[in-house]
């Protein structure tokens, strides 16, 4: 039996054969290494994002929330639900905050609920699986299964907005968080602590309605990471990910720089420190190639 276990939220983008599935096999295999069990909540549906926050009104994105809580609430009782995207953790804690703090949108999303035969009961948590990482195994408990150290490696850590703002993870600086930092170093990597765009909005789907203000924004965000000296720019937001991988090429086109930074998950270092081969960490599903982390998976 697994040391921990979760009702797991994989969401949208994370999901199989989705925009982000590589994080979803790199936190697969970093979980197994960790005894960490992961169970998906049945039936589970999309979070609302963004859109839920467009046309869709009020209480739609609470209840398509609340929908998985109860879910959870029913199939896995008594298990925290974690999320490894960004945004479905900040909308789900949105959504939980909202409902545990108003009776009357408690009571109107659970009429909602009821027509399929649903009720959620607030007796659920949301996490982020780096939440999970630090409070429930802890640095040490991190470092314990590493044998082969990212050593000579230079990241620079990525947060972003959505999992630093409003909620961001307990303990650390709105302004300054440094537990990916910590994380890189726990694993044997340098972390660029000089790295001075580790909270800055990458535009998120500003990318598609306004691509130029976008673009402006990934472009601070790459080249002060080079910059800082680092080789791998490393992240927990699928958005933050594809963002900054993707508009490399468009942005050199652009402005005739060379940008050619790999952009990885926390969870593809765990893999890979942890002994993981290429594609049980997901590097085979990079767009821009992390060559440095591929040679230490074929030592």
């Amino acid at each position: 039996m697994a040391k921990k276990e979760y009702a797991f939220y994989p969401g949208c983008s994370s999901q199989l054969k989705a925009s982000a599935s590589n994080y979803l096999t790199s936190v697969n295999s970093m979980c197994e290494k960790l005894d960490v069990k992961l169970t998906e909540i049945p039936d589970w549906n999309c979070c609302g994002a963004s859109v839920g926050y467009a046309e869709g009104g009020e209480l739609p994105r609470l209840a398509i929330n609340a929908r998985n809580f109860a879910l959870a609430e029913t199939h896995l009782p008594g298990q925290d639900i974690v999320a490894t995207c960004a945004a479905c953790w900040l909308g789900s804690r949105e959504t939980k905050e909202r409902l545990d703090h108003t009776s009357q949108l408690m009571k109107e999303t659970n009429e909602a609920l009821a027509a399929a035969g649903l009720n959620y009961k607030g007796d659920v948590n949301i996490r982020h699986m780096v939440e999970v990482l630090i409070e429930d195994i802890g640095y040490d408990g991190i470092k314990k299964p590493v044998v082969k150290p990212l050593e000579g490696l230079k990241f620079a850590g990525y947060i972003g907005c959505q999992t630093n703002r409003p909620f961001g993870i307990a303990g650390e600086s709105f302004e300054n968080p440094k537990y990916l930092d910590q994380m890189v170093e726990t694993l044997g990597g340098e972390a660029m602590t000089s790295y001075d765009q580790k909270v800055t909005c990458c535009g998120g789907a500003l990318a598609f309605s306004e691509p130029e203000k976008s673009q402006k924004q990934i472009k601070d965000i790459i080249e002060s990471a080079y910059d800082s000296g680092a080789q791998m720019l490393v992240t927990p937001c699928p958005l933050c990910q594809a963002n900054t991988e993707v508009y490399q090429s468009e942005i050199n086109k652009k402005y005739g720089t060379k940008f050619n930074m790999p952009v990885l998950y926390y969870s593809q270092l765990m893999t890979v420190a942890y002994g993981g081969s290429i594609k049980e960490a997901g590097l085979d599903g990079q767009l821009i190639r992390a060559e440095a982390l591929e040679k230490i998976c074929g030592k």
